[in-house]
């Protein structure tokens, strides 16, 4: 029986990645005085690591204006993460980002029917709740009943660390929750933890595969619109 829906954020509950992060991350190097942009299609390239700094990283091992030392790369990290945070935070309250179609929909329905709603992200804490207290409101993490967070789960996706805490926290089991993702990534660690997934698609992975969803499609309202009363059919194997 299904009992808990859990949420991945970024491109998931909205196309934060394109219009958000990647501005934020221009900004703070922009700010530090370093002469790097990323552009869309690099931004694309980049998603392939998970996580903030550690995208940073990557990015420095190949730069050949970088520091070469591992710790001095490391602090350069350290010191523009938070600062793309600060300015991703900026962006969002502008009201520039807003949910995609059906998330406002579906976690309604849950609410309305007693369904336990979760987050399991590998973005930061303040990420999140820059984006949530703009979509839903300043009491917004009443609405969930446990919120995973990078600083919580550093084992990023795909690693299932994250889906695993909030089954946890949750206190349910793995075939009692269902996941909604956007990216290989995350559907592959939504798997590993043991979670029956859905996704769809946002504008980095429109050409992604994802073997092993419970289904793909679009967004949420894309006909059929989901409704928990399909999630609960893909969750006991009936289709969906």
């Amino acid at each position: 029986m299904l009992r808990a829906l859990i949420w991945d954020v970024d491109g998931t509950v909205a196309e934060t990645e394109r219009d958000g992060h990647r501005v934020a991350f221009n900004r703070a190097f922009a700010e530090a005085g370093l002469p790097w942009t990323w552009d869309v299609a690099e931004y694309a390239e980049l998603l392939e690591v998970t996580g903030g700094r550690e995208r940073i990283l990557a990015y420095l091992q190949r730069r050949g204006d970088a520091p070469a030392g591992a710790v001095e790369r490391e602090a350069l990290a350290r010191q523009l993460h938070p600062r793309k945070n600060a300015f991703y935070a900026e962006l969002v309250a502008q009201g520039g980002i807003t949910a995609r179609p059906g998330v406002r929909r579906l976690m309604d329905e849950c609410r309305a029917q007693g369904m336990a709603l979760a987050i399991a992200t590998t973005t930061s804490r303040v990420n999140v709740d820059a984006l949530f207290a703009s979509l839903l409101g300043g009491d917004w993490q009443t609405w969930f009943a446990a919120v995973v967070c990078a600083e919580d789960a550093p084992d990023k996706k795909p690693h299932p660390q994250a889906y695993r805490l909030a089954l946890q926290r949750v206190g349910v089991l793995p075939h009692e929750a269902f996941a909604l993702e956007d990216s290989p990534n995350g559907l592959m660690a939504a798997r590993a933890a043991g979670i029956a997934c859905g996704v769809t698609r946002s504008a980095y992975f429109a050409d992604a595969q994802f073997d092993g969803a419970a289904w793909v499609r679009d967004d949420l309202d894309a006909p059929p619109p989901v409704t928990l009363a399909m999630i609960g059919s893909a969750l006991s194997g009936r289709g969906g």
